[in-house]
């Protein structure tokens, strides 16, 4: 199974797969081969096979629902490229029961901790610059950590305020940015005289293009400084940035192609935070609102 394996991921790789997709893959199939050794070709991929990997998963209780879908999925992804090139007759996942996935609301920062956490003053030198303009521009766009570190000095138009982005599968989307960040951003580049628009906007140390897991660590430290009790990801700045915009009366359409979601319904988890806050204010404004 070795060699399908490695097809498989030249596959990905010719759809333009991320890098996070390519490992998640590579972790999941490795998991799987881990639990089910007699898998040795793909005739070996039985419908026996794929519930008694579910179960197993399942058994350990160790993952959680969502977890344990997002593996199937990948076994499943790697069960149709067998089929389509004709290595597997028939789909192992037929009559395969699945668990039901696990409706979780995106955690977020409300907008008066976004903007206690951003108004906070950045660290002296070209580095506290940097990492002001990164924070600020993914909440100002929604940006994916990815999105930012992927990002070169000619992407952002200042004099239009929009940010040229490519997302999940190499899909280019332009986004507004707001003038706190590309103030950020301004400065940050005048750290930087002479950048050519093809250089990589944000830098590490080394001067070499900022990764994902720095960002991370910059909102690590940020959220440390401002001595706060909860813990924060930039995937969270992301979440509050959907959030606040519809909150603020921006329709679900539009954030949609903000945020590069590929289908409405992963955009419309949002609408439920949305919804919470009318009710708190219905709630706390309508004179009848205790008699419901």
């Amino acid at each position: 199974m070795q060699a399908w394996t490695q097809r498989f991921f030249t596959h990905l790789r010719s759809r333009n797969a991320s890098a996070h997709t390519l490992r998640a893959y590579e972790t999941d199939l490795r998991v799987f081969f881990a639990r089910q050794p007699g898998v040795k070709e793909p005739r070996d991929l039985t419908r026996a096979c794929v519930r008694a990997y579910l179960a197993s998963l399942q058994a350990d209780g160790a993952l959680s629902r969502n977890s344990i879908l997002r593996k199937a999925s990948t076994l499943r992804s790697f069960v149709k490229f067998l089929r389509a090139q004709g290595a597997l007759e028939r789909n192992p996942f037929v009559a395969v029961p699945m668990p039901k996935k696990e409706a979780r609301l995106p955690k977020f920062l409300t907008e008066s901790e976004t903007d206690d956490l951003l108004s906070r003053p950045a660290a002296p030198g070209a580095a506290g610059l940097r990492d002001r303009a990164a924070l600020e521009l993914l909440y100002s766009s929604g940006l994916r950590r990815s999105e930012l570190t992927g990002l070169n000095v000619g992407d952002v138009d200042v004099l239009s305020g929009t940010v040229k982005v490519f997302g999940k599968g190499s899909r280019e989307r332009v986004v507004p940015v707001g003038r706190a960040a590309l103030e950020a951003v301004r400065g940050y580049l005048k750290t930087r005289p002479g950048c050519g628009g093809g250089e990589p906007l944000f830098l590490n140390h080394r001067g070499a293009r900022l990764t994902p897991q720095s960002v991370a660590l910059i909102l690590k430290r940020w959220i440390k400084a401002a001595g706060w009790p909860k813990t924060a990801t930039p995937h969270v700045l992301r979440h509050s940035f959907a959030t606040h915009l519809l909150n603020g009366g921006c329709d679900l359409r539009s954030v949609q192609e903000m945020l590069g979601h590929k289908n409405l319904a992963t955009t419309q988890v949002y609408t439920h935070l949305s919804l919470e806050r009318l009710k708190k204010v219905y709630d706390g404004s309508h004179p009848k609102a205790d008699q419901r």
